[in-house]
């Protein structure tokens, strides 16, 4: 059994989120569908910022047995 990390990156555009969002979890599904990972031991949500402080991605780290 060994432990894995896979990132998953997302541009975050105004009045978008929710797509994009939707977008994020359907691609983490189906790295988990398609790669057979049993377990799922921990998810982790970080917003990635501008210059300014402002949200313009998001980066969803998963760690998994595979």
């Amino acid at each position: 059994m060994a432990i894995k990390v896979k990132s998953f990156g997302m541009e975050i555009r105004p009045l978008k989120t929710m797509q994009e969002l939707q977008t994020l979890d359907e691609a983490v599904n189906a790295f988990i569908a398609q790669n057979g990972v049993k377990r799922v031991m921990s998810v982790s949500d970080s917003p990635t910022t501008d210059d300014k402080g402002e949200t313009i991605g998001l980066v969803r780290v998963i760690a998994y047995e595979d």
